[in-house]
């Protein structure tokens, strides 16, 4: 009786349901806490890049601006006819880079040295980054295509009167507010770090890489 007695006090006083099974994580899916995308990151507010992986430094700016007045110098021959013209419009809006086109044109064979020093120096130095050897090919090319309109007046001689020369003039006018508009807008982008694409020459300098 006394072993009785002491089985009992050695016995659990809450003897667990033998019928009941445990729970068990189930094996497909994970225990880890994993918290919601959504609540990391707003809808209405999406991720910004780092200024600095998307800002274009400061030297490219220049240079690439720089190249530009390239094909404006050599582009300035076509607005003879509306600066006759226009004079007092033109004239105050040509005067602030008129010394440096004066000291462009000193400099013997002017086009020749400006056009292999940006073609082989920029265009072909691979230590620049592309953002600046595009720009400058794009000038480059632009410059190409100005002299075109040269080499046909110089083959079929208009002369100063009749329907030859009506098409000299506007076709001189035409060239002349097209270089001025690329030249306006690449100067813009270039300042501001964007990538201006002209018409008509784009294609052409992008082909070069």
């Amino acid at each position: 009786m006394a072993s009785l007695s002491l089985l009992r006090f050695s016995l659990p006083l809450h003897t667990p349901n033998p019928t009941r099974t445990p729970i068990l994580p189930h094996p497909l899916r994970s225990t880890l806490h994993i918290p919601n995308p959504t609540r990391l990151t707003s809808p209405h507010k999406p991720l910004k890049l780092s200024a600095s992986s998307t800002s274009t430094p400061v030297p490219d700016r220049l240079i690439s601006s720089a190249a530009y007045f390239f094909p404006l110098f050599n582009g300035l021959q076509y607005g003879s006819f509306l600066f006759q013209q226009y004079p007092r419009i033109l004239g105050p809006a040509i005067g602030p880079i008129l010394p440096f086109f004066n000291l462009y044109r000193s400099v013997p064979y002017a086009s020749y040295v400006a056009f292999l020093a940006l073609y082989v120096g920029i265009v072909r130095n691979d230590r620049l980054s592309r953002y600046v050897r595009f720009n400058t090919m794009q000038a480059v090319v632009l410059d190409v295509l100005l002299v075109v309109p040269l080499l046909i007046q110089r083959i079929f001689n208009p002369g100063r009167s009749g329907i030859g020369f009506n098409l000299t003039v506007i076709g001189y006018n035409f060239l002349f507010c097209f270089v001025v508009f690329c030249f306006v807008y690449s100067l813009v982008h270039t300042v501001l770090g964007k990538t201006p694409f002209l018409p008509f020459v784009a294609d052409a300098a992008g082909r070069q890489f």
